[in-house]
């Protein structure tokens, strides 16, 4: 062979062999490029709140209570409670591929979203915060996205028969400005309950009566549940001005309580909070005869005739 030809031979070889070098360094190159489009292309995803712990039915929750998950958006259920940050699309634009433009304006609208729910959650601690002091209806697990269907909000139907403890009733009262501490009685604060009525006793002359009017406490630290049909306080609420106070009392107290509505005019006492660790319901003044009243029955004989008159 001649030596033109072996060297033609040479330098094709070697281009060959540079040209696919060349090749997989560009290949090597491009593996991160794909990597992050990989990364870019992740699914999105949503917060939704879900319970921070195991919730039996009748617990009032907390902040504690509640956490939020992040939540693959195309597995959001529309019942689900999300934080609004993430718009949630619906199947078919799911499935819809996006250009470049669109796609921009979609993050710059997710962040603005963003922003603006940071901006509330400052302020009002978000959707998270219109769930607290919410009552649990079913039980909830751990991490178990919370659902309309399993709890029950303030002003919601059956709230106050959920918000009630175990074995408790709920009963109200009149009140007015001036029989409920000048509307500055709010839900969950504890109160007294005090009767005032009139007494009569006979006097000296004959066929004669004296009538004096006399307070007594018969209900005490009972847990207001409602000033008319507000069970929370507005924010920065200061006073309530109602008409009637829903109170939280046993039976055996409602009982107790409904004959002492019967007998006079009630009030309302507030208490500190220093003064709500002692115990709650009627008290010994009120267990007299029937239960209402501090006052003691006698019974006076005239002329061959009985009468029963209320002693204080």
């Amino acid at each position: 062979m001649k030596p033109a030809k072996i060297a033609v031979i040479c330098i094709a070889a070697v281009s060959a062999i540079g040209l696919a070098l060349v090749v997989r360094a560009m290949g090597s190159s491009g593996a991160p490029a794909a990597t992050a489009v990989a990364a870019v292309e992740a699914p999105p995803m949503a917060k939704v709140l879900v319970a921070a712990k195991d919730l039996e039915p009748g617990k009032r929750l907390t902040d504690s209570d509640l956490t939020w998950k992040d939540w693959p958006v195309a597995e959001v259920n529309p019942v689900f409670i999300t934080d609004g940050s993430v718009p949630i699309p619906g199947a078919a634009a799911a499935e819809k591929p996006e250009d470049a433009k669109a796609e921009t304006v979609r993050k710059a609208e997710e962040a603005a979203a963003r922003v603006t729910r940071a901006a509330a959650e400052l302020q009002t601690g978000g959707a998270k915060a219109d769930y607290i002091g919410a009552v649990v209806r079913e039980p909830i697990l751990a991490g178990e996205p919370i659902v309309a269907r399993k709890i029950v909000r303030a002003g919601d139907s059956g709230y106050m028969a959920a918000y009630l403890e175990p074995g408790m009733r709920a009963m109200a009262i009149g009140v007015t400005v001036e029989s409920a501490a000048g509307g500055f009685i709010l839900p969950g604060d504890r109160a007294d309950v005090l009767l005032t009525r009139e007494v009569k006793t006979p006097s000296g002359s004959a066929g004669g009566e004296n009538a004096k009017f006399v307070s007594t406490t018969v209900m005490q630290n009972v847990k207001v549940l409602a000033i008319d049909q507000n069970t929370r306080a507005a924010e920065d609420a200061q006073a309530v001005v109602g008409a009637t106070a829903t109170l939280e009392v046993s039976g055996r107290d409602a009982e107790v309580l409904a004959l002492a509505k019967s007998e006079g005019e009630l009030s309302l006492v507030l208490r500190s909070y220093a003064d709500t660790a002692g115990p709650s319901g009627r008290t010994a003044a009120a267990t007299a005869r029937g239960g209402a009243t501090a006052a003691n029955v006698v019974r006076v004989y005239r002329a061959g005739e009985a009468e029963t008159v209320t002693v204080p």
